[in-house]
């Protein structure tokens, strides 16, 4: 039974990560109805940022924090503005192209500037294993449950209280009528872009607060995409969801099935339930050709 449980709990801290990375594919899908294939290469890009900052002597967690999160908010809005903003008007293929070659940019940069070589990242939290009920965690592992949990209440709160996350869903569901009602459809499309880096700025900070740093992180990106399709495109709770699900379904399958099997896990999932909800288990409209 320990076993059992030490499996699901390692599959919600990994699942905690997808569902990050995730839910800054889903914000950016829902406001422009385009994927951005670059999100794995942001967080990437945000982790290393967040790592030299780390290295400043005396700088303390908060303050790291609060940097790194200020540096997501500028880096999403320059994406949104150099990158993305041109496009407008463009078809949808050649947008999600320029996010591709954003990626491929963004990795060689990263690359250039700090090596490929494995880079230890500082624990603020300490080594120190926390037991509870049979089970071990690092504080970075339930720092990880704890950002995408109170992550997901303030987007919840985000899009059923507040003007923006209200217009946001408006523009989602037909842009046309939103820029008829007086919504500026580019202001809402910077906020997203905004938000999907600070979801990647999370999920690289917390990703390198339980392992080593280097350019591979950037693999998240395309592990956390099923969880988008899973929990919905046009979700960003769905996404988070998604995530969970899938850690946990990648462990067990590695657990009992073998490790082998673990890796193709989750996309088996997700046949299986897009074969009975197309628009996954969140989605709630078509999803548009990219």
């Amino acid at each position: 039974m320990n076993y059992f449980l030490n499996l699901v709990t390692s599959g919600l801290v990994i699942g905690a990560l997808y569902g990050l990375v995730a839910m800054g594919f889903a914000i950016v899908y829902r406001a422009t109805g385009m994927v951005n294939f670059a999100q794995g290469e942001v967080m990437m890009l945000i982790a290393y940022i967040s790592f030299s900052l780390a290295t400043i002597p005396g700088i303390g967690f908060g303050p790291l924090l609060a940097a790194v999160l200020a540096i997501a908010v500028l880096l999403g809005l320059a994406i949104d503005r150099v990158f993305i903003r041109p496009m407008l008007g463009e078809p949808m293929f050649s947008r999600v192209m320029v996010t591709i070659g954003l990626a491929v940019v963004i990795r060689s940069t990263v690359i250039l500037i700090w090596g490929v070589e494995p880079t230890a990242f500082p624990r603020p939290f300490g080594n120190t294993v926390i037991r509870f009920a049979g089970l071990a965690l690092y504080p970075g592992q339930i720092f990880a449950m704890v950002v995408l949990a109170v992550l997901c209440l303030l987007m919840w709160l985000f899009f059923s209280r507040s003007r923006i996350g209200i217009a946001m869903r408006a523009t989602s569901n037909n842009e046309t009528t939103a820029l008829l009602m007086g919504i500026n459809v580019k202001r809402i499309s910077a906020i997203a872009w905004a938000l999907s880096a600070v979801f990647a700025a999370f999920a690289g900070l917390t990703f390198c607060l339980m392992f080593s740093l280097e350019p591979e992180i950037s693999q998240m990106g395309l592990r956390g995409f099923p969880a988008t399709i899973l929990g919905g495109l046009d979700s960003v709770i769905g996404g988070a969801f998604g995530g969970l699900v899938i850690g946990v379904v990648e462990n067990l399958a590695g657990g009992y099935l073998g490790r082998g099997l673990k890796e193709i896990a989750g996309f088996v999932l997700i046949i299986v339930v897009l074969m009975v909800k197309p628009y996954g288990l969140f989605g709630q409209r078509e999803i548009e050709r990219v």
